[in-house]
This record gives C-alpha cells, sequence and structure tokens, in this order.
C-alpha cells in the first residue's frame, strides 16, 4: 500500500489563492522598507551553530532546528560521549549547521563579513523564513517567513521614531488600523533588577516579565521564586504589575520607581525622546503604548524594545517586534557598532487579515481573461491574440484542451477568470472577437484593438 503523504507539523502547504496574498503582504512590506531608505540583502538558510547558538539566551538555544553533518556522522563520535547518552554533548559532535531561529543574527554576522564592503548607517531589509522548533498552534509555526529592517552604525534615537512611522505606514497600507506599537526599554528593566537586588539575574527576571500577559501575575511571581529572587524584591516590583495611565503618567511613575538607579533613568530619557517625536509627528493609524512588563527574553536587545499587537478584540501574538542592540556585532567581532530592528510577522498578519476579511478581492484574480478552445484553428487564432495582450500586460490565457464549451466556462468560474472570449469560426470569418463579462453576462463583439483597450 503507498504511504499516505504528509508535511512535518507545523508547516504548511499555501494554494494559489494562499500565495497571492502572501505576496500581497510581502509587496505592502517591501513598498514601505523602500520608502523608508531599506536595502535588501538575503542570507542561507543554515548557518554554523556557533553563528546562532547561545545568542537566544536558554529557550531560545533549545528552539533552534539541527542539521545532521553528512556522511557517517556518528563516526568521530568517541565510545565514552556515545555510550553517555548525552544530547546536549553529542550535537556538537554530530551536528556543525543549523536553520536560522531569526534573520536578525544572521544579519549582524553578514555585517561583521562584509564591513569593508557597507556604507554606515546600513539600513537593510530582508524577507526570508526562519524555522523553530516550537510546538505548533495557532498563529505559530514551525517554519515562517519574517520580515526585518534594520540600521546598523548609528545610535541615534531618531531610527526608533521612524520604525515607529514605519509600523504604523505598513499596517496603514494594508489597511489594519487599530493595531498597537508596544514599547519598553531594555535600561529600564535592568534598573529594575537593580532596586529589587536581582542584577546578576536580569535574564531570569525579564524572561518570567515577559509572560506576564500569558500566564498572569502570580505564576509569574512564581516564576520568579523558583529563580531565587527575592520576596523582598518581588514586593517592590508590585507597582508594575499595576501601572496604569497614559505614556507621559506611566514615566513619571516609573521615574519615582527607578530613582535610585542610572541605568533605569537612562531607560526613561530615551522613552521620553520618542514619545515626544511621535507625538509631534503624529501616526495615521496606530497607536503607542509604553508597557514596562515587555522584556522580550532575548538577550540582546539593550535599549528600545518593540511589540505589535493586533488591533482589539483580535485573538492573537504579537504581530510584530525588535529593539536596540548595541552590542549585537560584538560576538562576532565588530565593537562598537550599534543597531536598532523591527520584525513583521507575516503569517499571522495574514491570518488578521483574513479574520477581518481585509484582503482586497481583486489580488487572488492570476488571470484576466480565458480563451474558449473550439479546435486546432481557433486556438492558434486565439494564441496569436493571447501573445498581443500579453505584451500589452494583460494576463490571459487559453484552455489547452478541445473539450465541452460548458467545462471551460466551468473552469473559468472556478478559477474566478472575469472574462471569457469566445473565438470559433463566426468571429475568425469577421475578424472580431466576442468578449463576455462572467460576472454580469453581458458579452459583445470587439477588435483586437478594443479587445486590448478593454481589458489592459
Amino acid at each position: 500500500m503507498a504511504q499516505k503523504p504528509s508535511i512535518p507539523k507545523g508547516t504548511r502547504d499555501f494554494n494559489p489563492q494562499e500565495v497571492a496574498k502572501r505576496n500581497y503582504i510581502f509587496n505592502t512590506i517591501r513598498s514601505q522598507f523602500e520608502i523608508f531608505g531599506f536595502q535588501p540583502i538575503e542570507t542561507p538558510s543554515f548557518e554554523n551553530s556557533d553563528t546562532l547558538m547561545g545568542k537566544y539566551g536558554e529557550e531560545g538555544d533549545r528552539l533552534i532546528f539541527k542539521i545532521l553533518n553528512s556522511g557517517d556522522y556518528l563516526g568521530k563520535v568517541n565510545d565514552d560521549l556515545y555510550n553517555s547518552k548525552d544530547s546536549n554533548k553529542i550535537t556538537s559532535s554530530i551536528s556543525e549547521k543549523a536553520l536560522r531561529y531569526d534573520l536578525t543574527v544572521p544579519f549582524a554576522r553578514y555585517v561583521v563579513q562584509h564591513q569593508n564592503e557597507i556604507d554606515f548607517p546600513f539600513k537593510r531589509y530582508q524577507i526570508q523564513p526562519v524555522w523553530r522548533a516550537d510546538r505548533p498552534q495557532k498563529g505559530r509555526f514551525r517554519e515562517f517567513y519574517q520580515c526585518d529592517a534594520d540600521v546598523v552604525g548609528s545610535d541615534s534615537l531618531w531610527q526608533e521614531v521612524e520604525f515607529v512611522q514605519l509600523y504604523d505606514s505598513v499596517f496603514t497600507a494594508l489597511q489594519l488600523e487599530g493595531v498597537t506599537i508596544k514599547i519598553n526599554n531594555r535600561k529600564i528593566l535592568s534598573g529594575i533588577a537593580e532596586v529589587i537586588g536581582a542584577q546578576d539575574k536580569l535574564i531570569d527576571f525579564t524572561v518570567a516579565l515577559d509572560k506576564l500577559d500569558k500566564i498572569g501575575e502570580e505564576k509569574v511571581k512564581d516564576e520568579m521564586r523558583g529563580k531565587e529572587i527575592s520576596e523582598e524584591g518581588i514586593t517592590k516590583l508590585q507597582p508594575l504589575f499595576t501601572l496604569k495611565g497614559n505614556f507621559g503618567n506611566q514615566i513619571e511613575e516609573l521615574k519615582t520607581i527607578l530613582n535610585a538607579s542610572e541605568e533605569g533613568k537612562k531607560g526613561i530619557e530615551e522613552l521620553e525622546f520618542i514619545n515626544k517625536g511621535i507625538a509631534s509627528l503624529g501616526l495615521k493609524t496606530a497607536k503607542l503604548q509604553l508597557d514596562v512588563t515587555l522584556a522580550r527574553g532575548l538577550n540582546y536587545y539593550t535599549g528600545a524594545i518593540f511589540e505589535v499587537a493586533a488591533p482589539d478584540g483580535v485573538k492573537m501574538g504579537s504581530i510584530g517586534g525588535g529593539g536596540r542592540y548595541d552590542d549585537l556585532t560584538g560576538i562576532f567581532g565588530l565593537k562598537d557598532m550599534s543597531g536598532v530592528g523591527i520584525s513583521f510577522g507575516l503569517d499571522r498578519i495574514a491570518l488578521v487579515l483574513e479574520d477581518l476579511d481585509l484582503f482586497p478581492e481583486t489580488i487572488t484574480n492570476t488571470v484576466k481573461v480565458l480563451f474558449i478552445n473550439f479546435g486546432e484553428a481557433e486556438a492558434m487564432a486565439s494564441m496569436k491574440a493571447i501573445k498581443a495582450l500579453r505584451e500589452n500586460g494583460v494576463s490571459a490565457e487559453l484552455f489547452p484542451d478541445n473539450k465541452n464549451t460548458k467545462k471551460q466556462f466551468n473552469y473559468a468560474d472556478k478559477r474566478d477568470i472575469p472574462y471569457v472570449v469566445l473565438l470559433g469560426e463566426s468571429e475568425m470569418n469577421n475578424n472580431v472577437y466576442t468578449l463576455k463579462n462572467m460576472k454580469t453576462g453581458d458579452q459583445q463583439e470587439v477588435s483586437l484593438e478594443q479587445l486590448i483597450a478593454s481589458l489592459s
């Protein structure tokens, strides 16, 4: 019996309509990237393992897909290591490459490797798939696209202001109005850790805090206790869980909480600069919101942290995120190269647009006109007209087989092809084409020039 075909969990096939919708999002994001001055690059699907490992924190490292070495990958493993059956220790001996987890670390590697060819500050965008060994669920996949924009080589906070505007411009262009751009600053998180006496547990603290929306206040506190953060420190955190009001009001409360932390004060100053810039420039449809529990448990953020939430009423995880990373390229040997970047979650954005019925109706019409096949002579005459239409930018095709006419019309209906041309013996004798509108049923006889003009 033949094996039933399947695909790995967390991956998907896309039909032509779905691909058309995804391309609509890609093209919208790409056009805004270029309007804002970003240049495209691409990097390999897989990197050397040591490029990726250790860059995303303990949780991130566990989600990296490793690639087995070619050939007899167990041949070079010594017996003691093999017999220990410790997968963590044996991995480095049998796997030297891994699928990329995101686009930011490969970008840092790219910058260092090509630093002599780059003019700084370097504004790049990248639209490529990434892979994570995560547990699949709605809006979370093991293979998905990221759409990233980064600026490296500048520590100016105007870059953060521009990225907030970029988010606003993209989602406005997609007609996805009412998204919330959440912002925090890693310096504020460091300041809070300092105030509660947990400087040496900053990563543990931020990873736990980042889960507040998912697991709630009490479970976050339990996780902090599990990481040996003191009860006194957790008590000092209480104002964070109840922080309310607009951006300005929250900033004033933070000034009180972080009065004893110079690092925290720097974070507040940076947030105030960004908020002032956006307040002056304005946003079209998005809103900027301070969220001091936003931590994003990635090791490399050092300044601003961004996360984008779908409009109210839409149940979906973040549809974008990013932040400032002052020392990311330093891990590859290039010091003092500040950068900041954001990412758009293509797959989740597609789900949100689908849920809200925001995809334009026209994007799935890949063919504008179908020529009915009445036989060899008629097909040849049709192909000549099709060639002329294509040369004028009109997508056209001939039904390849001389089948029952009703079946050919049904084919056009199923593919949502808006127009059909009938070129039979009568039309050929009169040098005309019968053009039929499949939605209204109206049809008319036209010349080739009129046919081109009607469909162009």
